[in-house]
């Protein structure tokens, strides 16, 4: 028997003018779904049972982009992420462009258990869920009135925010930022900070790793955009040595194949978990900004980011957690 232990993240790239308030609110919340994670796992639930318990939870609240509370794209509509992996046989699950599904992560197990594929996006995972008997909701169950403020700079702005929960407070000067911004994503230019992506990765003591990671992706993307998260090796990834997921600037995520990178250093050059972690976000991201968290089979828990900060949590079995924004 091993040990446990736990990660969750909500999201790299934070507002270094971020109130009080919404810091300590979001770390109220990670300790919440670090409890349910850890109330888990002393009842003997496997991995990949408590990533998905815990992600669905990060999803229900509108604190962070997934779910209720999931950036907007281009037309006002929420369109939706998801990946899910079993480390011991690298089973997996991804979805994409779900507009109704109230919890994506859980379809996207579902995909992984019931159906004879690993991906399915838009209209087809939609026709899925419903033969499954997955909870459907109008697409308004997931717009809040912060987003629709944020969609609004953004189009004025004519960019993609990447934080677009920062303070309502002086946006317009954000808004012209986001223009001026020296940070590019194929080309053209973005605003400094990431999206609030959700997470969780999770080691039990029978050393089975599983990562899930779930998002509504960038303020005012392009409708069909699909970002690293439902990416299987991108955002998402685990096996018999570890599980990760990524979160920040997608394409650089996607790119670099981030997630699958801390396992193949793992495998390849014999880094521990730490290491790998800090030689992939020193080494594979070129000039993009991201952050990712980790386990390994042997009850070791990481993150890493080259970000301003990461909403992030972890615990192990032997007593020891922290919750942390910078």
């Amino acid at each position: 028997m091993g040990a446990w232990a736990i990660a969750v993240h909500g999201g790299a790239g934070v507002d270094p003018n971020l109130p009080k308030e919404r810091q300590e609110e979001a770390k109220r919340l990670l300790t919440h779904c670090l409890d349910i994670g850890i109330s888990a796992l002393r009842s003997n639930l496997r991995a990949i049972d408590v990533v998905e318990l815990v992600v669905r939870e990060l999803e229900t609240n509108p604190l962070f982009n997934s779910g209720r509370g999931s950036a907007l794209t281009d037309n006002g509509t929420v369109e939706m992420e998801a990946s899910i992996m079993d480390g011991p046989k690298r089973r997996c699950g991804a979805v994409s462009g779900l507009s109704t599904v109230k919890n994506p992560v859980s379809l996207a197990r579902l995909v992984m258990d019931k159906s004879p594929h690993s991906y399915l996006a838009f209209s087809g995972a939609e026709d899925f869920a419903k033969k499954q008997g997955v909870e459907l909701v109008d697409n308004e169950y997931f717009i809040t009135e912060d987003n629709v403020g944020m969609l609004k700079l953004a189009k004025e702005a004519n960019s993609i925010l990447f934080d677009y929960r920062i303070p309502t407070v002086g946006t317009c000067g954000a808004g012209a930022a986001a223009m001026e911004s020296p940070l590019q994503m194929n080309g053209l230019p973005i605003s400094v900070y990431a999206p609030e992506t959700v997470g969780c990765v999770v080691v039990d003591k029978e050393g089975r790793c599983a990562a899930a990671t779930s998002t509504g992706g960038l303020m005012n993307k392009m409708t069909g955009r699909i970002g690293d998260s439902p990416l299987i090796g991108s955002g998402t990834y685990a096996c018999d040595l570890c599980g990760v997921s990524c979160t920040g600037e997608g394409e650089a995520i996607i790119r670099s194949t981030l997630a699958r990178e801390v396992g193949a250093v793992m495998e390849y050059k014999g880094l521990n978990l730490h290491e790998a972690v800090d030689f992939v976000i020193k080494n594979r991201l070129d000039e993009g900004k991201a952050g990712l968290i980790a386990v390994s089979k042997n009850g070791e828990v990481a993150c890493g980011f080259n970000t301003t900060g990461m909403f992030r949590g972890c615990a192990t079995e032997d007593g020891f957690m922290e919750v942390g924004v910078w």
